[in-house]
């Protein structure tokens, strides 16, 4: 019987096919394609969130991780899923808005965007 072990932060890095990273504030997402046993593809996207306990010379820094493992026979949904949420969003965004608040350039405003420029194939 095959012996399990857990791995090393060499061994995980390893098995690391593709990464991106995207900061947003106190919060990093890393996207991180896989592979299985079996040699499969999936996604492991990881949330870490930075988090000051303490003051001054008692403070301490850690971080906070949320992972969440998607494999290829659900892309489509989540993709769906997704999609269907930010719309969500920005419709509710749209019609909630203070007219007072300052426009989003146009190259950056999601609400321009359709639920096509979001779709991926597979």
């Amino acid at each position: 019987m095959e012996e399990y072990r857990k791995k090393t932060a060499d061994e995980i890095e390893k098995d690391v096919i593709f990464s991106h990273a995207i900061k947003a504030g106190k919060r990093i997402y890393y996207m991180d394609v896989r592979k299985t046993r079996k040699d499969e593809m999936y996604l492991s996207i990881t949330e870490s969130k930075k988090i000051v306990t303490g003051e001054g010379d008692d403070q301490q820094v850690s971080f906070e991780k949320h992972k969440i493992f998607l494999y290829r026979e659900d892309f489509s949904n989540f993709i769906d899923g997704l999609t269907k949420t930010i719309k969500f969003i920005h419709e509710a965004e749209k019609d909630g808005a203070d007219e007072a608040e300052p426009e989003a350039p146009a190259e950056e405003k999601a609400e321009d965007k359709t639920e096509e420029d979001f779709k991926i194939e597979f």
